[in-house]
């Protein structure tokens, strides 16, 4: 082996050793940090949960976008999409030790419940790409709608979901026939998922449509819209498109963007319980462990609203970078 050969081999391994889970980790006893994506500044804002603080600003790539752990939450995963790549950062230490290369444009992505691969949408070749994250090697590309946009593994990790916001759909992938298997029919340019506890019902932010629909997972059709109307709004400006479920199942909260509220749903009876008032743009949602906490990235107004969800209020805001888009609390 040459001396070129050799050093390319070791930065292989070093990537490849970051992009895959520790053998035998266990679920984190968590930092204590919130993590925001910030698209115009290329940055991650870290901010202490306890005390509202932020305490480092982490120069990432550009455009970062979605945000998710891995299973045991050693491992941030951050969409680049202008770099066209997904960087992996160890969460004890804020150091980013790998990246996937996944294509053009990855905005929003999930993980398999095994934590073993990633499924991306490429919304300018109008793909979803599988990779495995041992190897780094694509496993798979299907061919979906105009701008995919919202990624959805299904708790079994026999599915996919991803939206189309041209078609107005979801395409149902088959992962081990990796092929399409429905697509369904839902409001105008659908964004965001959120799937259920139990599996059975999968919600659609319909950003152009100011409403939620309610996919049932067993016969895969549109059984229900959740419609917003905040009062004093008008129709064109209520823009859903985060969502976040409480851990119980039992409420769904849900960004309206320029309507800088956030609805809370009954999610048993689909009905809008309370609209509250955040920044402007409301747009990514993150919950503490507890749901006392609600995290709501407005992308206007440039901070983070902290919601009491007990009382249904904003009780401060805090500054982080231009243009947040995502938010995840390591707690």
């Amino acid at each position: 082996m040459t001396r070129r050969h050799a050093v390319l081999a070791r930065l292989r391994a070093t990537l490849l050793a970051g992009l895959c889970l520790a053998p035998g980790a266990g679920w984190s006893a968590g930092t204590g940090q919130l993590f925001v994506s910030n698209e115009k500044d290329g940055s991650l804002t870290v901010i202490r949960a306890d005390t509202r603080q932020v305490t480092g600003t982490l120069a990432q790539c550009k455009r970062p976008r979605h945000l998710q752990f891995s299973p045991d939450r050693t491992r941030l995963y951050v969409a680049c999409s202008d770099d066209h790549r997904i960087d992996v950062i160890d969460v004890a230490t804020r150091k980013t030790v790998g990246a996937l290369r996944v294509g053009e444009d990855p905005e929003m992505f999930d993980l398999s419940p095994d934590g073993k691969s990633l499924y991306v949408s490429n919304e300018e070749d109008a793909l979803l790409s599988a990779f495995d994250l041992a190897s780094g090697k694509k496993l798979f590309e299907v061919k979906v709608g105009e701008e995919p946009e919202g990624v959805k593994a299904s708790a079994d990790g026999k599915r996919v979901y991803v939206t189309s916001e041209v078609a107005n759909m979801v395409h149902v992938i088959d992962v081990a026939a990796r092929k399409v298997v429905k697509n369904i029919q839902v409001g105008n340019r659908p964004r965001r998922f959120i799937l259920t506890p139990d599996g059975q019902e999968l919600w659609v932010s319909n950003e152009l449509s100011a409403s939620v629909s309610v996919i049932r997972t067993g016969d895969l059709t549109a059984a229900h819209t959740i419609r917003f109307d905040p009062k004093g709004l008008r129709a064109d400006d209520i823009t859903p498109v985060g969502m976040i479920l409480a851990s119980d199942g039992k409420r769904a909260y849900v960004g309206l963007g320029r309507a800088n509220h956030v609805a809370v749903v009954d999610a048993a009876s689909k009905r809008v319980t309370d609209y509250i008032l955040v920044g402007k743009r409301a747009w990514g949602l993150g919950l503490n462990r507890d749901n006392s906490l609600l995290y709501v990235t407005n992308g206007l107004s440039d901070d983070v609203s902290v919601v009491d969800t007990a009382r249904g209020k904003a009780v401060t805001a805090i500054r982080v970078g231009r243009v947040p888009h995502s938010v995840v609390i390591d707690d």
